[in-house]
């Protein structure tokens, strides 16, 4: 574990994606309101997060690594926020990305005894958050050749786009740099030739363009082959929850790797983790079947976490999942 934590420390990293804030409004309700059937809660304290793929940047800062991200935030008190929130964690936003015509993209979970009882959305329309303008698409392609590694963290809200996602995978794959994509296939991107995709169970299925029944096994073997063929990428891991992960590479070898959580809270921010991992251990040099495992003991700590979560080196260190990856 330790001679993978000092080859990730100091590796420059871009994140490129949609950024959020996540609210943790935390409370308690003893009785239900005389205005309308709903329970009243008693607001307690107020929790605020980084996430989405600012939630990636913050699991690779908290790897050791040099991280900058790429995406909107409103000039709003919730960006405000978020941007002490980045510099606190050292990841760093580039100015030109404060968009005064737009929210900052939030998430507010009311949390009552640790059950999650409501969820309030706040952001704009897609629009808002695009990244259009060629002179800023070329400013972020300069960005992508002076870095070691590149996530594509989509959420499906607007910052990666069919404007920009091939100049994005043109530059990195043009100067050797390594570029990893977690897809939202809701957003129909067209896309090939990264060095990593890591949808999960039902994304995969969605990319794979099948129809599976609810309780119906998923042909695993299958949904690789059509991702692959599809869009070709060089390394190619399904994070599957509580079955953990399945990892194909460029020799279509096909292999599973167990979960290693032992207690789940929330598996908020688990795929996150995961790409964040999964990324900095590949760009370091580790073969796809360590970083594997590696991406699966974080995401193991992670779930046993209330709330969005990120890993750090120590949790890393103290795990006892450690020593396999010795194997």
């Amino acid at each position: 574990m330790k001679d993978l934590l000092a080859k990730i420390s100091g590796l420059r990293v871009l994140v490129i994606g949609d950024i959020m804030l996540d609210h943790y409004v935390i409370g308690d309700t003893v009785r239900i309101s005389p205005e309308a059937p709903v329970p009243v809660v008693v607001v307690e304290n107020d929790k605020y997060t980084l996430g989405a793929a600012s939630n990636v940047a913050l699991n690779v800062a908290q790897l050791g690594c040099h991280t900058e991200i790429v995406g909107k935030i409103g000039m709003d008190s919730m960006g405000e926020l978020t941007k002490s929130l980045l510099r606190e964690n050292k990841i760093h936003l580039d100015p030109k990305f404060v968009n005064a015509a737009a929210d900052t993209i939030t998430k507010s979970r009311i949390v009552v005894r640790g059950q999650q009882l409501c969820r309030i959305d706040r952001e704009n329309r897609k629009p808002h958050y695009e990244i259009t303008d060629d002179t800023l698409v070329d400013e972020i392609c300069e960005k992508i050749r002076g870095v070691d590694a590149v996530i594509l963290s989509d959420y499906a809200k607007g910052t990666i786009s069919n404007h920009n996602v091939s100049k994005f995978i043109h530059t990195a794959n043009g100067k050797g740099v390594f570029i990893a994509m977690d897809p939202k296939p809701i957003n129909r991107l067209n896309f090939s030739s990264v060095s990593l995709i890591t949808p999960n169970k039902a994304e995969s299925v969605q990319l794979a363009g099948l129809e599976i029944e609810p309780h119906e096994e998923l042909p695993l073997e299958k949904i690789c082959d059509i991702i692959c063929d599809k869009y070709s990428p060089k390394n190619l891991v399904i994070t599957l929850g509580s079955e953990g992960m399945l990892i194909r590479n460029t020799d279509k070898q096909i292999l599973r790797i167990p979960t290693y959580a032992r207690e789940v809270f929330d598996v908020s921010g688990a795929g996150d983790t995961s790409i964040a991992c999964l990324t900095v251990a590949l760009a370091a040099g580790a073969p796809l079947v360590r970083a594997a495992k590696f991406a699966n003991i974080a995401a193991g700590i992670v779930v046993a976490k209330h709330g969005t979560a990120a890993i750090s080196t120590n949790e890393l260190l103290n795990s006892k999942n450690g020593q396999l990856l010795s194997n």
